[in-house]
């Protein structure tokens, strides 16, 4: 059996999706499912069982499972949000959560792949090298970033990277993210507003080194998030964290680009006319990150050789088979 945490979620659910291809059905979720969207998540997908998290936690506590009856745990259940105020329910959800399940793999050499995220590297001012000295110098901007940060930290100084891996996702986008409400990826939010308005809205750069829309992330298609994570899965020898980026930075204005050429429209005529530069809310301001690439080297040395899907390939999928017609992986 193999466990996905956060299951119902957006990159947990694609595992299951990623699974269920590979003809695996033997799944325990571990999720509460509370969101009518991670209901429709779960929907056409199969697995065995769903259990909410403390039920779980309950359950490694008391060894209640067999040994060999979890082959790999997919840890990626967690409180996703930058903007969460609350340390005591990150401590115990994104922190002690993820040390139980890496201790309890480890103690029985079950397979263990956590979520770690891009969020620990800040605003990027010591580079985005995965190397493991590094994390003692990386000064997130968020809480979130760094309850990851203190897990991975953990995880290193206690030995666990030698057996377990942790995966720093970057910006990542695609079906089955509908129910994070605010924390849905921009390409799900402006694909609305342009239905809706007419108009994308794009923040105007506070930084004089970018021009307006032209701050660069680097966009992770959900697909490709799913394949680096159970290429992880198939390589037990591996271990460690790793970055899971594309490796190339792009504009917000190159997003609003793809966006309107999977709708059938010329971004050469209609970029100008369709985009609307915005103040960043006073909120944002200070923790917003206008570059992020991942440094892909150690994901590569560790044999993921797939290609990337490219940012214009992966918003007209997502825009054209799942957007306009608000449809799940799996669905199609």
């Amino acid at each position: 059996m193999i466990v996905v945490t956060g299951g119902a979620g957006f990159i947990g659910s694609g595992l299951v999706w990623g699974l269920n291809r590979r003809g695996v059905n033997d799944i325990l979720i571990v999720d509460e499912a509370s969101h009518q969207e991670q209901e429709h998540n779960l929907a056409a997908l199969k697995y065995e069982a769903i259990i909410d998290g403390d039920s779980f936690r309950e359950k490694l506590a008391q060894d209640f499972f067999d040994e060999g009856e979890i082959e790999a745990v997919l840890h990626m259940g967690a409180i996703s949000s930058t903007t969460e105020e609350s340390w005591e329910k990150l401590e115990d959800v994104n922190i002690a959560f993820a040390q139980e399940v890496i201790r309890w793999c480890a103690d029985r050499k079950v397979r263990c792949i956590y979520a770690s995220s891009g969020a620990t590297y800040g605003a990027g001012q010591e580079g985005y090298s995965d190397q493991h000295e590094m994390f003692d110098r990386l000064r997130p901007l968020n809480l979130y970033g760094k309850s990851k940060l203190m897990v991975d930290i953990w995880a290193r100084d206690g030995g666990y990277l030698r057996e377990v891996v942790g995966l720093r996702y970057f910006n990542v986008f695609g079906p089955n993210e509908y129910h994070k409400g605010h924390m849905r990826s921009v390409v799900v939010k402006k694909f609305e507003q342009l239905e809706h308005e007419g108009v994308i809205e794009l923040f105007k750069s506070n930084d004089p080194r970018y021009a307006d829309g032209e701050q660069k992330r680097d966009f992770l298609y959900v697909k490709d998030a799913v394949a680096a994570t159970l290429h992880f899965l198939d390589n037990p020898g591996e271990a460690g964290v790793f970055n899971v980026g594309t490796g190339e930075a792009r504009t917000w204005n190159d997003v609003a680009a793809a966006m309107l050429e999977a709708l059938g429209k010329d971004p050469a005529t209609s970029l100008r006319a369709s985009v609307r530069y915005v103040d960043i809310p006073s909120e944002l301001a200070e923790q917003y990150q206008n570059y992020t690439q991942a440094d892909i080297t150690k994901l590569r040395a560790a044999g993921f050789s797939q290609k990337m899907i490219s940012l214009e390939e992966a918003v007209k999928d997502y825009v054209q088979n799942y957007l306009l017609n608000h449809l799940h992986l799996g669905e199609i």
